[in-house]
């Protein structure tokens, strides 16, 4: 049993097919054969419309006991407006996710880059009624990055509640000069702002925006693996999930995460095998 959190934005990725997936793998197996690999996945799927009730007791049969989902706050709660007029929203969202029961841990609020320092008076607001499952937070205003009186009001917000401040680190993939168009359209879609490595709960919570060359990473993840192998080594239990330009070599480059963890973590176990040949580790640069 892994003493952390590893995984990918998301189980459904037909591109995987043949690398992590069989050839011949169905969309309806993807979340079981996920599961066989890594404990824990991002939910995008939710920012962007709510399962129906029956898609919910289907992911709750399908997840294995320990698995964890972060399931992101529909975007009609987190972009709407004022927070505090989304409380009942939020509620109804608990509600429908609640068949997945300590699965799903923690739940995300991705705030957009117009949710500025003015606005901490409503994420307080929201952090008090939530009471109950694990939270994080996820800002991408460039005041919350400069190190200043506003930032440091966030943190101490963050802090004394326990919930945990999301890091994004895209480093990597802005350090890509390939003209790919998957790696200019994830170069627009993500911000480039300064990496916070907080750990404001028992589970801070990284995700990294990778190259497509996977090789290419190991200098921009080699400081992570050592906050992740002290953050194990406290007692806490990271969430660490990899991506790249169009997530089809996200799978590989959360094992090479892993294996190279392993170097610092003697006795950590190592990932199932995969029963298919992985990819080629380049995206077509060609």
């Amino acid at each position: 049993m892994l003493p952390y959190f590893l995984g990918c934005p998301s189980w459904s990725e037909p591109a995987w097919r043949g690398s992590l997936y069989p050839g011949n793998a169905r969309a309806a197996d993807f979340l079981p054969l996920y599961g066989q690999q890594f404990n824990a996945v991002e939910g995008n799927t939710t920012f962007y419309a709510r399962p129906s009730a029956d898609t919910v007791q289907r992911w709750a049969a399908l997840m294995p006991a320990g698995f964890r989902f972060c399931a992101k706050l529909p975007r009609d709660i987190s972009h709407a407006g004022d927070l505090r007029e989304q409380l009942v929203a939020a509620d109804d969202f608990r509600r429908l996710l609640a068949p997945l029961g300590a699965r799903v841990a923690p739940f995300w609020l991705q705030l957009p880059a117009s949710f500025g320092p003015q606005r901490l008076a409503e994420l307080s607001v929201f952090i008090e009624h939530w009471a109950g499952p694990a939270l994080a937070v996820e800002l991408r205003h460039p005041a919350f990055f400069a190190k200043g009186e506003e930032e440091r009001a966030l943190n101490r917000l963050l802090l004394d509640r326990a919930v945990e401040r999301i890091c994004l680190d895209a480093r990597a993939l802005f350090s890509c000069l390939a003209q790919e168009p998957a790696v200019l359209h994830a170069q627009a879609k993500k911000p480039r702002l300064p990496v916070r490595p907080t750990a404001f709960s028992q589970a801070p919570q990284l995700r990294f925006i990778g190259h497509p060359e996977l090789a290419a990473n190991d200098r921009f993840m080699a400081p992570w693996l050592d906050k992740v192998a002290g953050w194990i080594e406290d007692g806490r239990t990271p969430y660490v999930f990899l991506h790249t330009a169009d997530n089809r070599l996200a799978p590989q480059l959360a094992r090479r995460f892993h294996a190279q963890l392993m170097a610092r973590l003697p006795g950590l176990p190592a990932l199932p095998e995969w029963v298919v040949e992985p990819a080629a580790e380049q995206l077509g640069l060609l």
